[in-house]
Parts: structure tokens; sequence; C-alpha cells
């Protein structure tokens, strides 16, 4: 089965600009999202509107459906929309989906269950994979679209956070509308995935997500395109990076690698319970969007990250938008 157009391709997984008084920041938004519109990104990229790193958690149904119509509508048709569609019920998730279609996304980005410990930390996905593949079946079933995963689940070896294999092939299997599968597995796991996934489902794209390994990735060409939020605050460089290991010049490659790139994403990939945070913060710090704070209980920004990470994204060449002593200030303060 030949792989579904929208599949290889770039994505961002968008943060979201919140106000001071942390409500979406519209117009914001509409400017994160032309950032996205420069011809090089947007030939093969494309943009995931509430993702995880957009505070899809903490959205209203509401909010998730004004978020995507802004996206839409910047967007203008010149690259790719996704549109998360996690809702705390069933029920509500798949009318977030039909939402989604009616307003426009071509593809959907689902998200594991989440709340009851049933269905979150106790999970045993292998013996009881239907907890999940239930509602992508009844998703898929109310607005069959390109399904594009987000496979978060308890932690496994030599998985790390990312679906075991088992259920993973089963899914694929039993959906034919899956048609991306974002990695976001220990190397090891990921090694082990994506192999499988050549031989038993290879019209599935691997969508890789922790940008501190796409450098092994695309040399071992595990790689067939992204879901990541490091978009958000390294695109330049990420591209140049791409570019190099695409067109087998590995001392390119390195040197973009080496001379900073891998260190600002293993600084931000360092501890996953401040992930989402860190995202936020380089992207502030660009000057991409206004303010590096989301919604509670989300943590609020660390005066030591955000110097860390105003050092690193200078180190990988990437220039601030505001001054890194008063950002400190700022941010850590707000």
């Amino acid at each position: 089965m030949p792989c579904h157009p929208l599949s290889r391709r770039l994505y961002s997984a968008l943060v979201l600009p919140l106000t001071p008084e942390l409500g979406i920041d519209e117009p914001g938004l509409r400017r994160l999202v032309q950032h996205y519109l420069q011809p090089r990104f947007a030939a093969e990229g494309g943009l995931i509107a509430n993702p995880e790193a957009g505070e899809i958690f903490y959205l209203t149904r509401e909010e998730k459906r004004r978020v995507l119509e802004i996206v839409l509508e910047e967007a203008g048709g010149k690259i790719p929309v996704l549109a998360g569609t996690f809702a705390w019920t069933t029920e509500e998730t798949i009318a977030t989906a039909r939402d989604a279609k009616a307003v426009g996304a071509q593809g959907i980005f689902v998200v594991p269950p989440a709340g009851s410990m049933d269905v979150s930390l106790c999970w045993d996905s292998v013996r009881y994979p239907e907890v999940w593949l239930d509602q992508i079946q009844a998703q898929d079933r109310a607005v069959d679209l390109p399904i594009f995963t987000h496979p978060i689940t308890n932690v496994s070896q030599p998985w790390g956070l990312g679906l075991p294999l088992e259920p993973t092939l089963k899914f694929c299997r039993e959906v034919p509308n899956i048609v991306g599968w974002k990695t976001t597995y220990a190397y090891q796991g990921h090694r082990i995935l994506a192999r499988a996934m050549r031989e038993h489902a290879p019209s599935v794209a691997l969508l890789c997500s922790s940008a501190h390994l796409f450098h092994e990735y695309l040399a071992t060409g595990n790689f067939d395109g992204t879901i990541s939020g490091s978009w958000n605050y390294a695109l330049e460089p990420m591209l140049d990076h791409i570019d190099a290991m695409r067109a087998n010049d590995l001392v390119a490659a390195r040197n973009i690698w080496d001379a900073g790139l891998a260190r600002l994403h293993e600084y931000v990939y360092a501890e996953l319970g401040r992930l989402h945070v860190r995202y936020k913060i380089a992207t502030w710090l660009r000057g991409l969007i206004d303010s590096p704070r989301m919604r509670p209980p989300m943590p609020a920004p660390r005066a030591e990250e955000i110097r860390r990470i105003g050092q690193l994204l200078r180190g990988a060449g990437i220039e601030l938008a505001h001054d890194l002593e008063q950002a400190v200030a700022q941010g850590s303060a707000s």
C-alpha cells in the first residue's frame, strides 16, 4: 500500500500563545503560524493545532475549535493542518474530531485517554489494547480522515514512553486510516519498532518526535518526517541539518549538529516533566510568542531554565529577541 501524501512531512506541534490572563492570544497565534509559511518549511512541513505542546489537556471544546479555525485561516491552504482531538471522555473526543472535520482539518492527531489510573498510569496496553483502540476506531468511524497518533503511555522497556510494538502493529493493522506514527520512544525501542514497522506496516510513516535524536534517526534511515515541538524554536538550523543529512553531506550535518544544535535539544529534552515549558521558553526567547507561561497546573518557567536556554539558543546560532538577563527577570516573575 502506498504512503498517504500527508504522511511523510515535517509536522510542528504548535505551542499556544497566551495572553497575560492566560486566554488564547489570537493575534499571537496568527503570527506564529505565519512563521511557518516561509517557502522552505511550507514545501515539506505541516502544522498540528491542539497537540500536547499546545495545552490541549487544558482547553475547552470551544477553545480547541477556535484554535483550529485560526490556524487554518492563517495557513490558507499553503501547508497541511492536522487537529488534536483529545478530550476527557470518548463522547467529547468524537465530537472534537467531528469539529475538526467540519472546520477543515486534513487529518486528526489522536492522543490516548487520560484521567483515571485505569486508562493512564496503570494501563497495560499489551493485554488491553482496546482501551485506546476502541476510541481511535470510534473517531475513525465518525470522520474517516487520515489519522496520526501520539502513542504516549506509561514507561516500559525497551520502549520508554512509547506504545509497545505488539499493540502498535495491531492498531496499524486494524485501522487503515492510521498513516503516521509519532515516535516517542527510547532510542533502542525506536530502532526495534522502526524495523518491525518497515516490515509489517510500511505505509505508516515514522514521524520522529525527540529532536535530540534526529541525527541518529536520519543516519539509520528511521526517519520519514516529524511531529515535534522543537520546530517552534529551532526551525532554521533543524532544516539545515536535515537537508545536509539527506544529501549525505555528513561533514556539513555534523558541523551544524555539533556546533550547538545537539546541546540545545539535549537540554530541552533532559527532563520530560519540563519538556513543554522549555519548548515555550525557547519560542518566547526568540520572539515568536509574547509569553512563556502555560495554564496551571503546567509549571512556570524557572530563572535557570530561561538563562540556560538563552545561552544554548545563541550557541546554536539562533538570535534572541530579548536581553537575556531582562528575560530571566521577566519570565520567571510573570
